[in-house]
């Protein structure tokens, strides 16, 4: 059996994909806080998820952001490249490339991020792809989008909790699309990676097949809850009056959540499926919703 060694296991993705994974491989964490992290690389595999998520608070120092998931990255990419393992998964972000699409984002897009986060990710991204891969090596930078499932708070949790207590969803006269990725079709394409060698080493959009609307979520969140659907379409000139005041006596509805809740972010996943050989996903955009709502209701 194979052996996979992976970091930030005791995350979201990370808990989720273990688990996934044990069936068909041998499954070894580590966690990069300790000081001898670098004896306990090892094994066929070795997935980093570790890193420091993109605060939408902006309560953190930005230096942490390069510290963890550049600086990092460069010395477990280093430890790797002198080491007997054959493959290197990195979990990037699509936030590494675009802060906002206006087409559909492919891998080919150059890189440019305007967060902490997003930047310091670009530069992991440009320290891996500088260097000489040796030839019985692969190589994988994992751009996936919002990605959510059991266990996962978020952006999700938010809206789930307007449709749950009965609030009107006040921004339906906004149509948006934006593309998801359930954590089912995450570890479905990581084992295919993992098992098929003849997929090339490269970047790798991960995504849902289908895209969707903000009020497409609602209305699945809706049915999922069996609520009644409270899409209210106030005008667009309304809600952005009402998200200046949200700015400045610090209102949940704010110009930065209705950009959020309102945004196009459109995401290919084109590549990988090719890669793999196959022309869709083993779970649509709205199973991989559902599930998730469903384990908010089980809390």
């Amino acid at each position: 059996m194979n052996k996979v060694t992976i970091t930030g296991a005791s995350g979201f993705v990370g808990q989720n994909l273990s688990e996934f994974l044990k069936e068909s491989f041998q499954i070894n964490s580590v966690s990069l806080k300790t000081l001898n992290w670098k004896e306990s690389i090892n094994g066929d595999v070795l997935i980093h998820l570790a890193g420091k998520a993109h605060d939408t608070k902006n309560t953190s120092d930005f230096s942490e952001y390069f510290k963890i998931n550049t600086d990092l990255t460069k010395d477990l990419f280093d430890a790797f490249l002198e080491s007997e393992i054959r493959d290197f998964v990195y979990f990037s972000s699509v936030k590494a490339v675009a802060d906002e699409v206006l087409d559909i984002l492919d891998e080919d897009i150059s890189g440019d991020p305007k967060t902490p986060y997003g930047k310091s990710k670009l530069q992991a991204e440009n320290y891996i792809l500088s260097k000489k891969i040796p030839k019985n090596k692969r190589v994988f930078i994992i751009r996936p989008c919002m990605i959510h499932g059991p266990g996962n708070k978020g952006n999700l949790n938010l809206l789930f909790n307007v449709v749950k207590k009965g609030i009107p969803y006040p921004l339906a006269s906004f149509r948006n699309e934006r593309s998801f990725l359930g954590i089912d079709n995450l570890n479905f394409l990581i084992k295919e990676i993992l098992e098929n060698k003849e997929i090339p080493s490269g970047i790798y959009n991960f995504s849902d097949d289908e895209i969707l609307s903000t009020n497409d979520v609602v209305r699945i969140i809706s049915s999922t809850l069996n609520k009644q659907n409270r899409l209210i379409p106030f005008p667009k000139i309304f809600i952005h009056s009402i998200a200046k005041v949200g700015d400045l006596v610090k209102l949940p509805l704010n110009s930065e959540s209705v950009q959020k809740l309102t945004e196009n972010y459109r995401v290919s996943n084109k590549k990988i499926k090719l890669a793999i050989g196959i022309k869709k996903l083993p779970y649509t955009a709205q199973q991989g919703l559902e599930k998730t709502i469903k384990s908010f209701i089980r809390k």
